[in-house]
């Protein structure tokens, strides 16, 4: 069995290296770090953040963009951090160690754990996953802590939890802003084509294909999934396509 698994990741690999964009999904990285570092450079170009539209610098630290306020996560409000827009916990759910734990999965102290933690330390799948580049995307880290795991929605009644960058946090459910409903829905929609772990829920999946729709690619974000995919070794194939129709690929 043991020879079986390391057989079937060496051909992985092997395909990987031949030929660089066959993959479905993320199978070359599964550090989270790493990928944090690697869309620092993927984003050299044009470093923009997905919900407010905020500059960051090299060290990724924020301009705060005219009109931007915020109540909490003050210190946070400083930096980027790198948001999963499938939150990890959307998809990290479907395995045993999040959900269960695991027999290795304990502390100095002699306690068991579970959640992320669990799940990061036991399963290769998982950290796969997590480490996805085409999911992960700049957001000012107090918009990424109010934002949580929570998913989108349309919010009509809410006001803006952080001034004139029209992001919406009301009953576990966010609304983002217009300029970042398309690249949210072609990542929903990525996530649940290349992950048989992910499966979106009927009135997500709706939502995201309306938005996709609404939404078109532009040439920024044609450009990163590009970037990425010269670097993770797989397409998003829904930018992909979309930018093929509108002949920026």
């Amino acid at each position: 069995m043991e020879f079986m698994l390391v057989s079937s990741r060496l051909l992985i690999l092997i395909i990987a290296l031949s030929s660089p964009l066959a993959l479905a999904s993320n199978t070359t990285n599964q550090s989270f770090n790493q990928a944090k570092k690697q869309l620092l450079s993927v984003y050299q170009d044009h470093r923009e953040t997905l919900y407010c539209g905020a500059v960051f610098d090299a060290k990724g630290q924020v301009i705060s963009p005219p009109g931007f306020t915020t109540k909490t996560h003050l210190a946070r409000a400083k930096k980027i951090e790198w948001e999963h827009v499938v939150p990890a916990e959307n998809f990290g759910k479907a395995f045993i160690e999040w959900r269960d734990g695991h027999g290795q999965c304990v502390d100095s102290k002699g306690k068991s754990f579970k959640g992320r933690k669990c799940a990061e330390k036991m399963n290769i799948e998982y950290r796969y996953m997590q480490a996805d580049m085409h999911n992960l995307f700049p957001a000012i880290g107090a918009v990424n802590a109010l934002r949580s795991n929570y998913n989108f929605a349309l919010l009509p009644s809410a006001k803006s939890d952080f001034g004139a960058c029209d992001m919406r946090i009301e009953g576990s459910k966010a609304q983002p802003p217009e300029a970042a409903r398309g690249r949210i829905a072609r990542s929903y929609l990525y996530m649940n084509q290349s992950y048989p772990k992910y499966s979106m829920s009927k009135s997500q999946r709706q939502l995201m294909s309306a938005w996709d729709k609404q939404y078109p690619v532009n040439v920024q974000e044609c450009q990163r999934a590009k970037k990425i995919a010269a670097i993770q070794l797989n397409d998003n194939e829904i930018v992909k396509s979309r930018c093929q129709q509108a002949n920026i690929w």
